[in-house]
C-alpha cells in the first residue's frame, strides 16, 4: 500500500486495506496487527474505527499508516513499531534493549502475588533481568505498600524501566540498578522474581523471525543448556542471603525446563513450593523457598 491510496480511504478503509496487505503476506494475525497499528499510530480508539469509521484519513495519518504496514512486512513487530505494548493493563515503553513483555510472563505476576498473605504489607520486591521493568512494576501496581529494586546490566534497559516506573506511578517505590544478576546485593527480600534468558542457544536460530530479528540477545540465550541464569541467580540468592524469612524465589522457565531447574534449585538448597502453567497448559512458572535453617512460611 502507497501513501497515495490511502490518502481518500475512511477509517474503516484504510483497516480492511492494511488486513487484506499483511493477510496476503501471510502474517497470521493479520487483523490484529492492522488494528493496533492504527489505533496505537493515529491515536484511535477503538470506538473511534466503530462509530466514526467513515471518517477520512488525513493525508498525514495514511502516510504513518502506509510507513508502519511496510515495517510489518519486513517482519517488525507491531509493539516494535508503535515503541510500546501493554502488561498487565498497564502501558510500558520499549528500547532495543527489552523484551517485548508476552502475556505468559503474566503468570509469574499471578504466582508472586498469589504467593503473598498480605498484599498490604510493606514488602520487599527484587526483579533480577528487569528489562522494561513490566514484572516489577507490575507488582508494585498491586502492592501498595511495597518497594521494589530491579537489576539490569543494560543502561537502555534501565533507562526505560525508571520511565516506565514514572509512567504507572511506581517510581517513588521503585529503584533501578545495574548490575550482574545478584552481585553486590545483600538485603533480604520478601519477593525475589527473575525471567531470565533461558533459551540454549543453539535453539536461538529456530525461532520466529520476527523475535531473532528484532529481540535482544542478550534476553534470550541461556547459555548451552538454556539454564546458565537459573545456576547464577540460585547460586546469588543462597549466597547473598537475599531471601527473607517466609520470601519466595519465583521464575519464569521454558516449558520443558521444570525438572532441570527443580534439580538446580534442589541442590543450590531451595525447596519446591510450586509450579504453574500457562493457559497453553505448559510448564511456566517455578516458585521455591530456602530450604533448612531459614524459618520458612
Amino acid at each position: 500500500m502507497t501513501a497515495e491510496t490511502s490518502q481518500g480511504l475512511s477509517r474503516r478503509e484504510a483497516l480492511c486495506r492494511s488486513t487484506a496487505r499483511l493477510s496476503a503476506a501471510g502474517i497470521a494475525e493479520a487483523t490484529g496487527d492492522a488494528r493496533f497499528l492504527m489505533l496505537g499510530l493515529l491515536g484511535l480508539e477503538t470506538r473511534d474505527l466503530l462509530l466514526d469509521g467513515d471518517t477520512i484519513l488525513s493525508v498525514d495519518a495514511a502516510m504513518t499508516l502506509d510507513a508502519a504496514l511496510a515495517r510489518r512486512l519486513l517482519g517488525e513487530p507491531v509493539a516494535r513499531i508503535l515503541g510500546a505494548w501493554e502488561f498487565w493493563g498497564l502501558p510500558f515503553r520499549l528500547a532495543p534493549e527489552t523484551l517485548v513483555p508476552r502475556p505468559d510472563t503474566e503468570i509469574l505476576v499471578e504466582a508472586a502475588l498469589a504467593a503473598v498473605p498480605d498484599r498490604n504489607a510493606p514488602l520487599r520486591c527484587l526483579d533480577l533481568g528487569t528489562g522494561s521493568g513490566c514484572i516489577l512494576v507490575a507488582l508494585l501496581s498491586e502492592l501498595p505498600h511495597a518497594l521494589g529494586i530491579g537489576v539490569d546490566r543494560s543502561p537502555g534497559a534501565l533507562h526505560m524501566a525508571q520511565q516506565n516506573a514514572m509512567a504507572n506511578a511506581v517510581d517513588r517505590r521503585a529503584a533501578f540498578m545495574a548490575g550482574d544478576w545478584c552481585d553486590a546485593l545483600r538485603a533480604g527480600f520478601d519477593l525475589v522474581v527473575s525471567n531470565p534468558p533461558y533459551i540454549a542457544d543453539d535453539l536461538i536460530q529456530d525461532l520466529d523471525r520476527d523475535v531473532r530479528a528484532h529481540d535482544p540477545r542478550a534476553a534470550l540465550a541461556g547459555g548451552p543448556d538454556g539454564l546458565t541464569a537459573y545456576r547464577r541467580i540460585l547460586e546469588g540468592v543462597r549466597a547473598n542471603a537475599l531471601l527473607a524469612p517466609g520470601g519466595r524465589l519465583l521464575f519464569e522457565i521454558g516449558y520443558d525446563q521444570a525438572d532441570s531447574v527443580r534439580d538446580l534449585a534442589r541442590t543450590a538448597g531451595f525447596t519446591d513450593r510450586g509450579l504453574k502453567r500457562d493457559l497453553a497448559g505448559h510448564d511456566r512458572v517455578l516458585i521455591f523457598s530456602l530450604s533448612s535453617g531459614h524459618t520458612d512460611a
